[in-house]
C-alpha cells in the first residue's frame, strides 16, 4: 500500500519512460489525435445503453477500441485538464475552479504537448483551452504550436478576473483565438473547430514529424445551442428544449467524429494514427440517463467523475475490448510519453502511471491504487474549512466520500448503500491516506490570494484588434 500512495502523492520522480512494447517493434510512433468534449457524460452513448441518444460514429470508434471501463476524471472541466496535460492531480498544479484565476495552470508545471513538441511532435490544440487567459498561461506558450481556441471556460463566457471569451461571442460564427489574432469564422462552433482541426492535419500528415492534434469542444457544455436539424430529432423524446439541444450537440459531435475518422482513412494514416476519445466530466442533467450512476458534474460520485475512454490505433492496439482496471486522466501523460519514447525531465513527478501495459493485454496485472476527487470551489481563503467537503479516496473496491460515507464499488457500484460502520480499518487507512495527501498539497495551491487583472485579457486583445466599439 505505502508504494500506491507513494505513486498518487507525486514524491516519486520518474526521469524516463520506455516503452514496453520497444519502440524498435512499434509500427513507428503514432500520430496522436486526442478528442475531449465538455459535459458528455458516461451514458451519453448509445453503446453505453442511451436509447434515446443516436451516436453511430463513437459507437463505431468504440468498437474499434480499448475501452477503459473503469476510468476516471475530474469533477470539472479545469481540473480535469489540468490533470491530462500534467499527469499529476490537478491541485498540484494550483487549478481548484474554473474561475477567479484559480483555473490557470501553474507556470511551473510541464504538460504533455511540451514534451511532445520537444520530441520532435508538431503539436496543435483547437477549440477549449480553459486553463489561463493571460499570455503567459495561453497554449502557445504551454507546448502547442498551433492554436485556435476560444477563451474562459466556454464561447461566450466571461467572469470578473482573467476568466472569459471575447466580447458577444456566441456557439454561431464565433471569433477565435489562432495563434496571434483573432478570426471571425463561419458555422456552428463543433463544426468550426473539426474543420479546422483537419485542414491542419492535411497540411502535416505528409511531413516527416509526426502530430499531436488536440481537438477540445466546448460542446455539449451550456448554453444549449445547436443547428436545428440535430436537436428537432429529441425535441419530443426529452423534457425541455435544452435536453434536447444537449443530445443534438452530441449527435453533431459524433457527425464530425465521423468525418475525421473517414479523412483519416481516405489519407492511409489510419495505422499510423493513435485516436483516443474522453470526455471531462460527467453530464448535469439530473434526469437524464445516466448508466445507472449517482450523481453529476460537480460531485464526487461516479457519475460526476466516470467518464468514457476510447483508444484507437488500427493494426497495433486490440478492438473491442473492455479493460475494468481502475485508471485515470493522470494515466494520459505517462502512457503518451512510453508510446512516443518521451522522456521526462528529473523535476517531474507523476500521480498517474503508464497505460500501456493494459492497451496490450487488458488482464495484465495492475497494482491497486489510490485516487483522490476533490471538487474544489470553496470560497476564497476557506480552503481549509473545504477538507472534507465534495471530496472521495477510494481504491478498486471501497471509495470513502466526504469522509463520512463508505461504499464498496464492488458490490454497489451505484454508491446506494453507506457501509461506513462495516469496514472500520478501510475507512482509517482511506482516512490517514487522505490526511496526508491533503497535508502535503497545501504549497501547491498556488493561485488561491491571487490579484485578478482589471479588465479580461481576452477582451483586451479583441479590443485592441478590432476596436472597443467593434461588433
Amino acid at each position: 500500500m505505502l508504494r500506491t500512495i507513494v505513486c498518487l502523492m507525486g514524491w516519486m520522480v520518474s526521469i524516463a519512460c520506455p516503452p514496453l512494447w520497444g519502440i524498435e517493434s512499434l509500427p513507428e510512433r503514432p500520430n496522436i489525435i486526442f478528442i475531449i468534449t465538455d459535459d458528455q457524460g458516461y451514458g451519453e452513448l448509445s453503446c453505453h445503453g442511451n436509447k434515446i441518444l443516436k451516436t453511430p460514429h463513437l459507437d463505431r470508434l468504440h468498437q474499434e477500441s480499448v475501452r477503459f471501463v473503469n476510468f476516471h476524471v475530474s469533477p470539472t472541466c479545469s481540473p480535469t485538464r489540468a490533470a491530462l496535460m500534467t499527469g499529476q492531480h490537478e491541485f498540484r498544479s494550483g487549478v481548484t475552479h474554473t474561475i477567479m484565476e484559480r483555473e490557470r495552470l501553474s507556470l511551473k508545471a510541464v504538460t504533455v504537448a511540451e514534451l511532445l513538441k520537444n520530441n520532435g511532435y508538431t503539436t496543435g490544440i483547437f477549440g477549449k483551452w480553459h486553463l489561463g487567459d493571460e499570455d503567459a498561461y495561453l497554449p502557445n506558450q504551454r507546448g502547442f504550436e498551433e492554436v485556435f481556441i476560444h477563451g474562459g471556460g466556454g464561447i461566450g463566457q466571461t467572469y470578473p478576473g482573467s476568466c472569459g471569451d471575447a466580447p458577444d461571442n456566441t456557439y454561431f460564427d464565433p471569433a477565435i483565438w489562432h495563434n496571434a489574432r483573432f478570426v471571425k469564422t463561419k458555422g456552428f462552433c463543433t463544426d468550426v473547430f473539426f474543420q479546422q482541426a483537419t485542414q491542419w492535419l492535411n497540411q502535416k500528415r505528409n511531413q516527416k514529424k509526426p502530430f499531436f492534434c488536440m481537438i477540445s469542444t466546448n460542446a455539449p457544455h451550456a448554453p444549449y445551442h445547436c443547428p436545428d436539424s440535430y436537436s428537432k430529432p429529441y425535441l419530443d423524446k426529452l423534457l425541455n428544449k435544452n435536453e434536447a439541444a444537449y443530445y443534438g450537440m452530441i449527435a453533431n459531435i459524433d457527425e464530425n467524429i465521423g468525418q475525421l475518422m473517414a479523412s483519416l482513412k481516405d489519407w492511409d494514416i489510419e495505422k499510423k494514427t493513435l485516436v483516443i476519445f474522453m470526455t471531462d466530466n460527467g453530464h448535469p442533467f439530473p434526469k437524464l440517463f445516466n448508466a445507472e450512476m449517482r450523481g453529476t458534474k460537480g460531485t464526487p460520485y461516479q457519475g460526476g467523475v466516470r467518464v468514457p475512454c476510447f483508444w484507437r490505433w488500427k493494426d497495433v492496439l486490440p478492438q473491442g475490448v473492455d479493460v475494468s482496471a481502475l485508471t485515470a486522466h493522470v494515466d494520459f501523460l505517462p502512457t503518451l510519453c512510453e508510446l512516443t519514447g518521451t522522456k521526462l525531465p528529473e523535476k517531474v513527478s507523476l500521480d498517474g502511471r503508464s497505460l500501456v501495459p493494459l492497451l496490450k493485454d487488458h488482464k495484465a496485472k495492475w497494482e491497486d491504487r489510490l485516487l483522490i476527487t476533490h471538487v474544489g470551489r470553496w470560497p476564497q481563503g476557506k480552503q481549509a474549512d473545504a477538507k472534507f467537503s465534495q471530496c472521495a479516496i477510494r481504491n478498486s473496491r471501497f471509495k470513502l466520500v466526504n469522509n463520512s460515507e463508505l461504499y464498496d464499488l464492488q458490490n454497489d457500484p451505484a454508491e446506494s448503500t453507506n457501509l461506513i460502520s462495516k469496514h472500520p480499518e478501510v475507512v482509517t487507512q482511506l482516512r490517514e491516506s487522505y490526511e496526508l495527501w491533503w497535508k502535503e498539497i497545501q504549497s501547491a495551491l498556488v493561485n488561491e490570494n491571487v490579484v485578478a487583472p482589471a479588465e479580461n485579457p481576452f477582451k483586451v486583445r479583441y479590443w485592441k484588434q478590432f476596436g472597443k466599439d467593434h461588433k
